[in-house]
């Protein structure tokens, strides 16, 4: 049997997938990169907000047509989205041949006639291999408002420090020049096993253990437990890159305190300010909620004002979206679609002016950029620096790069500067 899999959401899910992966090459189950070639095909979910269970679902329902017809013998649809609404789905789509939660291997396993007996992961067909994410943990203890993930995943359950050394070095050993660190929360790993964050400590290792060529970067951490000692390990690091995704959702105490989130808008900039005295040119995400539950015209002008003072060098915006279940969903306060969108747009406009003054900082210098893409036709290579991370940020032009080789690093000189993307030459070219 041939299987064609889709892997849906976050990099959280994309390393389930390579895991799923593993589960089916280790029982010698072809995975086929071309649908038309299958003959069944599983999805991945993610269920996290109302708009990514409805492209899921838009998935499942082109599958369900597709097996219909005959194109397909059988459908398989795991992860979150089972996790979160499993019974209704159930009994929705009994078209469904193979049904599975998140990690849920060993269903998987079962419904192919064998026992799981790997942890193995493979590279998902077409996506590169010297960009990998290493995930640190599942799950979150926190409890904020408006999130499903501890209802979909569980508690905080960390892996081990030893398991992950283990699976970096085979991800380089692959072919990965850059490994990412992703979690719900980076700064709360390995409280559960070792009774304190032990995020400093992976750094270390990491350090130890990995070429000095090979590049580290940190995806998501809450802004209430960055301490100026690790800003400052991460700035003097030749492996950690100077660039941290740090999702603050609002600044305002009380939109804050109606989220539950453990923070505060003065230690939100204590965070950010620290960076930058480290480091000017530390390169900072993060992502902003608008319109959640009661938020008022004032409360969302503080967060445009506070955008102007930091200059942050991206900015994701999201309009509030109730979920089910959470305690958001039922506040009072509920604001217009209309209203949610208009302050989303306003505040990505003013994010568009500060990125590109941040962006344009950079002309002249010289960067070291992973080279991800060659257009031979082009005579254009394009790739990443410390600043972008994979599919969230922008990248790098190169012109005269097309005999620069994929997967490679080289040192370019920026020379001109748009909003989401830079433009380079080669030195002495």
């Amino acid at each position: 049997m041939k299987v064609y899999l889709i892997s849906m959401g976050c990099a959280k899910n994309s390393v389930d997938s390579e895991k799923l992966l593993g589960v089916l090459r280790a029982q010698g189950i072809e995975v086929t990169a071309d649908i038309d070639t299958a003959d069944m095909a599983i999805v991945n979910t993610c269920g996290f907000i109302k708009p990514a269970v409805e492209e899921n679902i838009d998935v499942i329902l082109e599958l369900e047509r597709m097996k219909e017809l005959g194109r397909l013998e059988k459908i398989g649809v795991v992860g979150c989205l089972v996790n979160r609404y499993g019974d209704e789905l159930k009994r929705e789509l009994p078209s469904v041949d193979l049904w599975a939660n998140s990690e849920e291997w060993e269903s998987v396993a079962s419904f192919f006639g064998f026992p799981r007996q790997t942890e193995e992961r493979h590279r998902l067909p077409g996506t590169p291999a010297w960009s990998r994410y290493l995930k640190v943990g599942e799950g979150c203890n926190s409890s904020c408002s408006y999130c499903t993930i501890p209802s979909i995943r569980g508690g905080l359950r960390s892996v081990p420090l030893r398991e992950l050394l283990e699976e970096a070095q085979l991800l380089v050993c692959e072919g990965a020049r850059e490994i990412c660190l992703v979690g719900q929360d980076l700064t709360v790993y390995g409280t559960d096993l070792y009774g304190a964050p032990g995020l400093k400590e992976l750094l270390k290792a990491l350090e130890t253990d990995l070429p000095r060529d090979v590049w580290v970067r940190l995806l998501y951490l809450h802004p209430s437990r960055i301490d100026e000692p690790l800003i400052e390990m991460i700035a003097g690091s030749p492996r950690i890159l100077s660039y941290l995704d740090i999702p603050i959702q609002h600044i305002d105490e009380d939109i804050l305190q109606r989220m539950n989130r453990a923070d505060s808008g003065m230690g939100i900039r204590r965070v950010f300010s620290c960076a930058r005295s480290i480091d000017p040119l530390f390169a900072l995400r993060t992502t902003v909620i608008t319109g959640f539950p009661g938020e008022t015209e004032r409360q969302f002008s503080k967060l445009l004002d506070f955008l102007e003072e930091t200059e942050l060098d991206r900015v994701g915006a999201f309009t509030f979206s109730p979920e089910e279940g959470t305690p958001a969903y039922g506040m009072e306060g509920q604001i217009e679609e209309a209203v949610k969108r208009g302050r989303c747009n306003r505040l990505l406009e003013l994010q568009a002016e500060i990125s590109i003054e941040r962006q344009r900082l950079f002309i002249g210098r010289r960067l070291n950029v992973l080279i991800e893409e060659v257009s031979r036709e082009d005579d254009i290579a394009w790739g990443r620096s410390y600043r972008e991370a994979p599919e969230v940020d922008g990248l790098i032009g190169v012109h005269g790069g097309s005999a620069l080789e994929e997967g490679s690093i080289v040192e370019v000189l920026i020379s001109d500067a748009e909003e989401q993307d830079l433009f380079a030459e080669i030195p002495g070219a």
